[in-house]
């Protein structure tokens, strides 16, 4: 958990060590790769029998738990679907995409081409995985692709997401492709997210949530886990966009979110969009801010933190719907005001960890020694990848190749 690339970051130690306990629920077959199987775990501490095993700075077991209490404290469950945008490149010094194409271009999947091979193998391996997928499409920038897979309770949903990126990535290396999961390329004007789709349900057995809003259609609990998820969101963003590179991304006008805290019934220029409105088993709020460099426990177990917190503390939800003709960006400052639109996202992962750290609610869900510890790695994953002295080209590949 310390470690980047080769070196150990300040306050770990080679001394010690945990068990890595593996969780057989999530045991796949590798189909792109016959007499392969992958399996995650959990972190578990050497100690005697009876004791306490469980590591709190586990991703696994944080979001195990954050669930956990939202289920048993608060009687909410939550499903998750997952989008996985991804650029396929002929080479990566210097990059270069495997073709020209663009959003939903036929072009891009034409018969016997290779990223066609790719795509359709991804596919039936993710299907023969047991896995549901729901679409896959080319996407805005040339050679980028995006598989969406459907709806699942969250640390199932994050496993998955884990399956479908190496999946994406070994058949990709398979054509002599490497598929790249950066947020950003610098001759790129649009970047790769890995937006998240979280549908708040209650437990079964429970009263039904009251109706908080008819148009547009929210209960209780969903607005005030809304409203939790907007007021967190600054400190959120340093666990779903954690390098420089994720904030190229994030600018108004690229459908990536914008910079404003904000929601919007199906508005592409709001982080949290309210999709499916007028049907309560399948509405859900699209988080944007999110992608594909970010640990999908950590994402999801702050996601759901931030939302719980709403919901504990019964948040009035005050940001009106932003799903007008006029993004926020584009609004007048008293119009900003008018829809309860103040704040702005954070420009650089510096400001992010600096509303993480401030952040005590979160703190205290998350645990505070998993956010001093996450700080740590993240300045020193940021450094290594972007190395004072060399160029920019020197570090997109890096980056290309990490991730």
């Amino acid at each position: 958990m310390g470690l980047v690339f080769d070196s150990i970051v300040d306050g770990f130690s080679p001394i010690g060590e945990y068990i890595y306990a593996v969780d057989l629920t999530s045991l796949r077959v590798c189909t792109y790769a016959p007499g392969n199987a992958s399996v995650l775990g959990f972190f578990q501490a050497k100690t005697i029998v009876g004791k306490e095993v469980d590591v709190p700075m586990c991703p696994r077991t944080i979001l195990r738990k954050i669930v956990r209490q939202a289920e048993e404290m608060f009687y909410t469950k939550f499903f998750v679907g997952t989008e996985t945008e991804f650029i396929l490149l002929k080479s990566t010094v210097p990059p270069v995409p495997v073709n020209s194409q663009g959003w939903c271009a036929s072009g891009a999947l034409m018969t016997g081409a290779v990223e066609t091979q790719v795509l359709e193998e991804i596919a039936k391996a993710l299907i023969d995985d047991g896995i549901e997928l729901q679409v896959f499409h080319s996407e805005a920038v040339n050679g980028q692709y995006e598989v969406v897979t459907g709806p699942l309770p969250p640390l199932e949903a994050a496993d998955v997401l884990i399956h479908t990126r190496e999946t994406i990535y070994n058949i990709a290396h398979k054509h002599g492709l490497r598929a790249t999961l950066a947020p950003h390329l610098r001759r790129d004007k649009y970047g790769s997210g890995a937006h998240v789709h979280i549908s708040v349900q209650e437990v079964p057995g429970t009263p039904p949530s009251p109706v908080w809003s008819e148009k547009p259609s929210l209960t209780r609990v969903e607005a005030q886990f809304l409203a939790g998820l907007l007021e967190h969101l600054p400190a959120v963003s340093a666990l779903t966009l954690p390098l420089p590179q994720s904030y190229c991304r994030m600018t108004d006008g690229m459908h990536a979110g914008g910079t404003w805290v904000c929601w919007g019934v199906d508005n592409r220029e709001a982080p949290i969009r309210l999709t499916n409105e007028a049907w309560p088993k399948s509405r859900n709020f699209e988080v944007k801010t999110v992608d594909g460099t970010s640990n999908p426990y950590l994402v999801l177990a702050s996601l759901l933190a931030a939302g719980i917190i709403g919901i504990r503390d019964e948040l009035n939800l005050v940001h009106d719907n932003c799903g007008g003709g006029r993004t926020a960006a584009e609004m007048t400052r008293e119009e900003r005001e008018s829809k309860g639109v103040y704040r702005r996202l954070p420009l650089d992962i510096g400001t992010a960890r600096k509303y993480l750290v401030e952040d005590e609610k979160l703190k205290e869900l998350l645990g505070e020694e998993v956010v001093r510890v996450f700080v740590r790695v993240n300045e020193a994953l940021g450094k290594a990848i972007n190395r004072d002295g060399e160029t920019e080209d020197m570090n997109e590949t890096r980056l290309i190749e990490m991730y």
